[in-house]
């Protein structure tokens, strides 16, 4: 049985004060939770969050990472220290680091392989554009996206690993895929796992949404199947919303 997981991705958001209340306020909703929670603040606010959630069972990621170890690569920050800071989960490949920075598949699944190097869980983000929705290129892409990381890591890469898919046209708009609609790619996920991986890692995986998840829709999406808990945007900076998804993934 795969055990539910909710990721809040704060993005750019937060300071010391903000973040300190807000975590304040939300431990306390979240202490009977079953599921499992993950914060991943902006890299400069991991150390403050690693103390603030130290005497909780609420686990610490980060949004980004390098593929090198370590050297000259100024503004960089490697797999090792984010490790060495307390993270758990790495997050990868999300739709604004491919849009706005040019993350490239072979770049997202090089990013994914050092995170695992690492002994850190990578959580992949995958997901059409609108546009490619409206082509019905929505497997194409994220079998593309996915074979990505088959194809450098083999059969064995998804072991130990979480995939969120996220509609690029819902993330950070209001609009939300239907139930239907979000069921019926993370079945395909999971098909992909079991044909390209194994039955093993297809039934393990979970497979988080992440596209506009809010307390009014988070246990309708949770109903599904194949729908493992979310990645959380703009509603993990209320205390409140984010616990009453942490509260129906439970």
């Amino acid at each position: 049985m795969r055990s539910k997981l909710v990721v809040a991705n704060w993005k750019m958001n937060g300071s010391k004060a903000d973040n300190k209340a807000l975590l304040l306020d939300l431990l306390p909703l979240i202490t009977s939770v079953t599921c499992g929670v993950a914060i991943c603040p902006p890299a400069v606010y991991l150390q403050q969050c690693f103390d603030l959630l130290a005497n909780s069972s609420v686990s610490l990621g980060a949004q980004n990472c390098a593929i090198e170890a370590k050297g000259a690569f100024t503004g960089e920050v490697s797999v090792q220290m984010l490790s060495d800071l307390g993270c758990e989960y790495v997050i990868c490949g999300h739709s604004e680091r491919r849009s706005l920075y040019g993350e490239y598949d072979a770049l997202v699944a090089a990013k994914f392989a050092a995170i695992k190097t690492a002994k850190l869980t990578p959580i992949l983000c995958v997901g059409e554009t609108l546009e490619e929705r409206e082509q019905g290129k929505v497997f194409e892409v994220i079998g593309r996206q996915l074979h990505a990381v088959i194809d450098m890591l083999g059969e064995h890469g998804f072991e130990q690993s979480v995939i969120a898919y996220e509609p690029v046209w819902a993330i950070g708009t209001g609009l939300t895929a239907s139930p239907e609609q979000a069921q019926e790619v993370h079945a395909m996920i999971r098909d992909f796992l079991k044909v390209n991986a194994n039955d093993s890692v297809a039934q393990s995986t979970a497979i988080l949404y992440g596209g506009s998840v809010n307390a009014a829709n988070a246990a309708e999406l949770f109903s599904e199947q194949d729908i493992d808990g979310a990645l959380v945007g703009g509603a993990s900076l209320k205390a409140n919303d984010f616990a009453v998804i942490c509260k129906a993934a439970s």
